[in-house]
């Protein structure tokens, strides 16, 4: 299953501490990048705010997509993994 033919979807969970300190990041993301959406390890409703996120506790979508670490952003096109960023670099 593509969780997005075209956009970017970030792997994320509430007890990462990277992950609570970008919440706002994914939270502007989520009003103003189209298809946009957050996979959630461990609280679905993590991020607050947030409306288009998948519950991801049982680890499915994070072990088909081969997460290792949250935060990591993806960008799907054409339904296809582009391209990775993994952890937090502002510059990424």
């Amino acid at each position: 299953m593509t969780l997005v033919d075209d956009g970017l979807v970030v792997f994320s969970k509430r007890a990462c501490p990277t992950c609570f300190m970008i919440e706002a990041v994914m939270q502007q993301a989520a009003r103003s990048v189209p298809g946009f959406r957050v996979v959630s390890q461990d609280d679905p409703a993590f991020p607050r705010e947030v409306s288009n996120i998948v519950d991801d506790r049982e680890l499915d979508q994070s072990w088909l997509n081969n997460i290792e670490a949250t935060p990591t952003l993806v960008r799907f096109s054409q339904g296809s993994e582009a391209e990775r960023v993994v952890g937090w670099d502002r510059e990424g």
